[in-house]
């Protein structure tokens, strides 16, 4: 994929933040994740709002039940991240 070099200002503190989190991946790959995340979640946005003019709005039920869902779901990934990172620290 062809990418573009394009300049762009960012708060000193934020760089720095940014600069430690970035590690070998690189500034230019950490702010390429953060906008196609931003993208991601404004699309997201989109869906949701359309779906509610369709079919109204989400009930508290509803988003409690969503809520709980996604608790369930981060649940589940730290634990596989927890489970690769003892295996990464076995291999080492």
């Amino acid at each position: 994929m062809a990418s573009k070099k394009v300049t762009v200002t960012i708060p000193e503190d934020l760089l720095e933040e940014i600069r430690t989190e970035a590690d070998e991946r690189g500034i230019s790959a950490y702010v390429t994740e953060a906008l196609r995340a931003k993208r991601d979640r404004d699309r997201l946005l989109e869906l949701v709002q359309w779906l509610e003019e369709e079919h109204g709005p989400v009930t508290e039920p509803e988003r409690s039940a969503a809520y709980d869902a996604l608790d369930d779901l981060d649940a589940e990934h730290e634990r596989r991240r927890a489970t690769a990172s003892g295996r990464a620290d076995e291999a080492a």
